[in-house]
């Protein structure tokens, strides 16, 4: 083997590629210190239980496993951002009332996305602490659509999704916390109708039905709202999570050419607990961003604050400005 190849799915980043990255990079944070947001930036290794804190099973797969020769602890590369800052802020700042951060760097991960993909990742994305309440969603997906259009993307489609709404559910058929959870949680992920159907065979009827029905529950988020509360049990929690996606959505007006939701999508249901989004451009099927609510992250780190917040790849944001670019 020739020593100058690299593993796969890690790539080096060329002159324009890099300036464009660079470009957008800089702007991104402009606007996120325009929004109050400031940047922190922590290091690209932790020791491993510091760095998977409250996060679950999903990102410890993602993450490259190293022991410190210095200390024969073992340490973790960063495969995502956000718990970090959590930590930041928990541990470091200890900030009374809201606290806005940002961030930007390479992560790296043990699998790439998808086909075609990188498993090194440039992120860059924001989180809001200490803000509990639906205001506090809706001006993450505010941001998170605001950084966009300063980019310079349009024709925007943002998907909404509760995770509460299957908590709810599988608390109520008696499923939170067993192997059939996380097995079914998988099936709705993967929309597996058939799956979904055959793991809630032995369930009361209200909760399987409710269960069944949530691969349908996608579509446009008027529509989707309305046949959810028609179709699914009249619980607190319930109703609480379908409000939260009505106050976000009317809060998007104007910003999205399409706002769908999604109820059977739980990116993120072993540490997010409340709204989770996605944005998408006209024209791509991979997501330009991600984020969600994920309460009570900083707990281990001494203080579980609300949080919520997103995060972008940064180098498929600029190879898309650059395709939009050149088609304008």
């Amino acid at each position: 083997m020739r020593k100058w190849i690299l593993p796969e799915a890690i790539e080096d980043i060329l002159p324009a590629e890099a300036a464009r990255i660079e470009a957008l990079r800089r702007r991104v944070l402009d606007h996120f210190a325009s929004r109050g947001y400031r940047l922190v930036q922590p290091p690209l290794v932790e020791h491993l239980e510091s760095l998977l804190t409250g996060t679950g099973r999903d990102l410890e797969l993602q993450t490259f496993k190293v022991v410190d020769p210095l200390s024969g602890r073992m340490l973790g590369v960063r495969a995502d951002t956000t718990p970090q800052v959590a930590r930041i802020d928990a541990h470091l700042l200890n900030e009374p009332g809201v606290t806005r951060l940002c961030y930007a760097g390479s992560v790296l991960r043990t699998t790439p996305a998808g086909p075609g993909c990188t498993r090194e990742v440039v992120q860059i994305g924001a989180e809001l602490f200490g803000e509990p309440g639906i205001a506090g969603d809706r001006e993450v997906v505010g941001l998170v659509l605001s950084s966009l259009a300063e980019a310079g993307l349009g024709a925007l489609h943002l998907d909404l999704g509760h995770v509460g709404v299957y908590r709810a559910l599988a608390a109520g058929a008696g499923l939170a916390g067993t192997a059939e959870d996380l097995d079914l949680s998988a099936a709705l992920r993967a929309k597996d109708a058939p799956a979904v159907h055959e793991l809630t065979s032995r369930l009361p009827a209200a909760w399987r039905d409710a269960l069944r029905a949530l691969p349908g529950l996608y579509g446009p988020a008027r529509e989707v709202l309305d046949e959810a509360r028609a179709r699914l049990p009249d619980t607190p929690a319930i109703a609480n999570a379908l409000s939260a996606l009505d106050a976000i959505a009317a809060g998007t007006a104007g910003a999205v050419d399409a706002l769908h939701v999604d109820l059977a999508d739980l990116t993120g249901y072993h540490y997010q607990n409340g709204a989770i989004f996605s944005v998408f451009t006209s024209g791509q099927t991979r997501a330009l961003g991600n984020g969600g609510r994920y309460d009570g992250i900083g707990k281990a780190f001494g203080r579980a604050r609300p949080a919520t917040g997103f995060t972008l790849d940064l180098r498929h944001l600029a190879d898309v400005t650059s395709d939009t670019a050149r088609t304008a």
